[in-house]
């Protein structure tokens, strides 16, 4: 099928979007880029808007609609994990069973028309930007980083020196039984000295 790569990607997002939210711990939710501007989102506000948003441009805009509350009763950090992951599975499967004519077809972006597939593309963007900002709030927070796209400093550093892709955990099933029993994510080697920016002296 012609938008197997769009069900694909999904698959994949929402996979990045749980390990970013596993990666912050409870008392993180309160956290701002900083403490005094509230332009900023939180990391509460994150999950909140993630969850909030994609169930709005895909109710609205796509029909899809998973008969849930897009939030969790009690807004925690694991409740937010299981509320996203269920959510994302049903949708998930009902784009597993869309044909080409169904993502060839028009529909409300807003206030003008656009293909279903065109759609769905700034769905994923605009999810991959804001999963974007909480990766650099964990870096603020001096946290470690599981792989997101591929290495980073904690997983042994650049791509060019062959550092290796370590995902926190293998698929979503094991991402919610790590984090209800307080995380089992994959062990970092750590960069072991190797450079992990292409310009090493700018600090």
């Amino acid at each position: 099928m012609r938008y197997e790569f769009l069900v694909e990607t999904y698959a994949t997002e929402r996979m990045k979007v749980l390990s970013v939210w596993s990666e912050f711990r409870d008392g993180d939710l309160p956290v701002r880029p900083n403490r005094d501007d509230p332009r900023g989102r939180s990391v509460h506000e994150q999950m909140v808007h993630q969850c909030v948003s994609e169930d709005f441009w895909l109710r609205t805009m796509l029909g899809i609609d998973v008969g849930a509350p897009p939030l969790p009763k009690q807004e925690t950090r694991l409740e937010f994990i299981k509320r996203y992951a269920e959510d994302s599975g049903k949708r998930l499967t009902v784009f597993q069973q869309k044909d080409e004519a169904w993502w060839e077809g028009n529909t409300t972006f807003f206030d003008v028309q656009r293909t279903r597939a065109w759609v769905m593309t700034r769905r994923l963007t605009h999810t991959s930007h804001h999963r974007g900002q909480l990766m650099a709030m964990l870096r603020m927070l001096r946290r470690d980083l599981h792989s997101n796209y591929g290495p980073t400093a904690d997983t042994g550093g650049l791509m060019q020196n062959h550092a290796p892709t370590i995902y926190a955990y293998g698929s979503i099933a094991a991402l919610l039984e790590g984090e209800a029993v307080g995380g089992a994510k994959t062990k970092l080697p750590g960069a072991g000295g190797k450079t992990v920016t292409e310009r090493p002296g700018e600090v």
